[in-house]
């Protein structure tokens, strides 16, 4: 990119699989596949563009995480470990950034219910492999149905409004704001609450 253009102002970085599961049912190739996308994606994307970003003058990173780099959500452990580690990596490289001095801005974004293809995808994936069942693909339904709503084109400018303004953190959606308001509000009964929505929301006994 640099060879084309002489410079990069801006770098988006949103890698991005799912993968359902308890822990207990999940095998550790899940777990770095899953890991090896969403998390280190963002890493290797961040440091490839990073010079390049500082010799600007001007450099912007943004890493999208997820509402479930906020919450934790039951049979979902891997895809929220890798959305927490996004987060946990851009806060800490705007820590860096101020610390050393570069002009880089830094922001992480928390999307909730974008309407792209992300939970067929990983059904696809599932299925490939022979682990999917009758209750992961009514799941994947519930999600493409009832919750993944807001056109990809609404989020984008909802993030590019958000970076042109310089802000550390942007919330996609008025599910995201709701999950991080509950989080905050209620750290400590939150994961109940969510428990109980999960049985409502999947029908799970």
């Amino acid at each position: 990119m640099a060879a084309d253009f002489g410079v990069v102002h801006q770098v988006y970085n949103n890698p991005g699989i799912a993968a359902g599961g308890s822990v207990a049912d999940n095998d550790w190739e899940t777990y770095e596949r899953v890991l090896g996308v969403n998390l280190f994606g963002v890493i290797h994307g961040s440091k490839a563009f990073l010079p390049h970003l500082i010799a600007s003058g001007d450099g912007h990173v943004v890493n999208v995480s997820s509402l479930n780099g906020i919450m934790g959500q039951p049979r979902s452990t891997a895809y929220c470990a890798s959305k927490f580690g996004v987060r946990g990596f851009t806060e800490s490289l705007r820590a860096e950034m101020r610390l050393d001095g570069h002009p880089v801005q830094v922001t992480v974004v928390h999307p909730g219910g974008v309407r792209t293809n992300i939970a067929s995808a990983g059904l696809e994936d599932a299925r490939k492999r022979g682990e999917v069942t009758p209750e992961d693909e009514a799941r994947v339904r519930t999600y493409n149905e009832k919750l993944l709503k807001m056109p990809p084109q609404q989020a984008a400018r909802i993030i590019v409004d958000g970076v042109e303004a310089d802000k550390q953190r942007v919330l996609v959606g008025n599910d995201a704001k709701l999950v991080d308001l509950l989080v905050r509000l209620l750290p400590r009964r939150y994961p109940a609450l969510v428990a109980q929505y999960e049985r409502r929301r999947f029908s799970r006994g």
